[in-house]
């Protein structure tokens, strides 16, 4: 019987991405995502889930270059679980998103005028790195 491993999750990231490299060099990003949940809880406050997602190669460059703490993204993926011994012997495990695709949401900062409103980028095994990102520009309507 086949399974689905499939995440989709809209939020804002709750602190800066974090850029690292593996031994051999391929580029691997750490967004901390917080998602609010679509009812409040008894005291009428809405909460907020908190995920950890992690993003590979071209598509983490372009992630800590263009995203910052506070920016709204959307995000397609897979659950994955892993487990560690800690430094004090501890076993210790977590669950994660692996990204797939992640868009750019929202509003940019002035500093961030070089970036679309809407900048996609999504990464595929078949696909050439380079050729997948092309940002896409949302026409703005001034009033």
């Amino acid at each position: 019987m086949a399974g689905l491993n499939s995440v989709v999750l809209i939020g804002n990231l709750t602190r800066d991405p974090e850029l690292r490299y593996t031994p051999s060099g391929v580029p691997v990003c750490t967004l901390r995502l917080a998602v609010s949940r679509n009812f409040p809880n008894q005291q009428g406050e809405v909460e907020a889930d908190y995920f950890n997602v992690i993003v590979w190669r071209n598509q983490a460059e372009k992630c800590a270059e263009y995203l910052t703490k506070g920016r709204q993204v959307a995000v397609t993926g897979r659950l994955q679980s892993r487990s560690w011994e800690g430094a004090d012997g501890q076993k210790r495990s977590t669950i994660e998103i692996v990204a797939d695709r992640v868009v750019f949401l929202g509003r940019r900062d002035r500093a961030d005028d070089m970036v679309a409103d809407l900048t996609e980028v999504s990464l595929s095994e078949d696909s050439d790195l380079d050729a997948d990102l092309e940002p896409r520009v949302e026409d703005e309507v001034v009033f």
